[in-house]
């Protein structure tokens, strides 16, 4: 048998000797620290491509007391599923708690993008690494965004994306969520005509955008007998909720099927309970929670789309901590994938 030396990583000491300069002046380098040219600078980093060095953050880290404070800034209405994600957050502090990282949750009201930007204007780098933001886009969060991460704060959406920042976010494909509730609406009602009610929190998230685009493109041409009519927006009021889903269920005797598009399902599905509408109906739900799992095992609920909020708080965490270190995470890792969820496989 032929045993193979472990392949080592270059060190400082290869890195400084491959640049032609000090361990000293590799240290400031590496650490961004000022008193070293512009052009030593260069020569070092081409010196770290050249040899592929890879610096170990988490020593260097301990070396220097590195520690990261993370915060999830969260919508401050909502119901079992936004409990899902801070119990995965309170989970992660003690995760990562070995990587001298903390998180905090920061509850903010999503329906006011200027206390959003007042928010987000008071996070200062000594004492904040980075903030996950769960917000609809508006253009008082995205300039707040902005000015956060120009004060050296890593920013990031969090489930509900911005469009200036596709490249660097946690959540799912929500155009191929809606597709596939859209899909699966169909599959279930067969070639039943009718109408189909579709039920979101408010169509200024871009997350309902997304999944109304994807569901609609999917009813329109793969289900030609069925019709999704104008999304009710219940603001995450109750009592709204209630007045107008009874009136479109009065205005709209066909429906066939109901889709509620939003992350918590709960409030809009108890209504349609109380409302009796025939079981027939097909309902598809975004999330999964204890309300959920407990409609689809009785049978009034036909499906799930789902995304796991323990990934999601993990990804964010990991992302975060690559933005602050300057390194790239694995995409693979963080991508967040697309769970349909049936009471055959709750």
């Amino acid at each position: 048998m032929i045993l193979l030396e472990p392949m080592l990583r270059p060190t400082t000491k290869d890195l400084a000797k491959a640049a032609g300069v000090s361990r000293a002046t590799v240290d400031r380098v590496l650490n961004e620290r000022d008193g070293v040219k512009q052009d030593t600078v260069e020569r070092v980093h081409k010196a770290i491509e050249a040899i592929g060095f890879e610096r170990n953050i988490q020593a260097a880290n301990l070396a220097k007391s590195q520690s990261y404070r993370f915060i999830f800034a969260l919508p401050r209405s909502g119901d079992q599923f936004l409990q899902e994600i801070i119990k995965r957050i309170d989970e992660a502090r003690s995760l990562f708690a070995s990587d001298q990282i903390w998180c905090d949750v920061h509850q903010i009201d999503e329906n006011d993008p200027h206390s959003i930007a007042t928010y987000l204007s008071s996070l200062d780098k000594s004492q904040v690494a980075g903030v996950a933001i769960m917000a609809p886009e508006t253009p008082q969060v995205r300039d707040a965004i902005r000015r956060v991460q120009e004060r050296g704060v890593a920013a990031l959406p969090f489930i509900s994306n911005q469009t200036t920042m596709d490249a660097n976010w946690v959540g799912i494909d929500n155009r191929a969520a809606g597709a596939t509730a859209g899909l699966l609406m169909g599959q279930f009602i067969g070639q039943k005509p009718g109408a189909i009610m579709v039920i979101a929190e408010s169509m200024q998230s871009r997350d309902s955008l997304e999944r109304r685009l994807g569901f609609d493109q999917e009813i329109n041409e793969g289900f030609a007998q069925l019709r999704a009519l104008p999304s009710l927006e219940t603001y995450a009021n109750e009592d709204r909720a209630r007045t107008i889903i009874a009136a479109s269920l009065r205005a709209n005797p066909d429906i066939v099927g109901i889709y509620v598009m939003a992350s918590e399902a709960r409030s809009p599905l108890s209504i349609l309970k109380d409302l009796n509408i025939a079981q027939s109906i097909v309902k598809i739900a975004h999330e999964r929670t204890p309300f959920t799992e407990h409609e689809l095992k009785a049978k009034m609920l036909h499906g799930l789309i789902a995304q796991d909020p323990g990934h999601l708080v993990r990804s964010a965490i990991r992302r975060l901590k690559g933005m602050v270190d300057r390194r790239q995470t694995f995409g693979s890792q963080e991508q967040i994938r697309i769970e349909i969820l049936l009471r055959t496989n709750i």
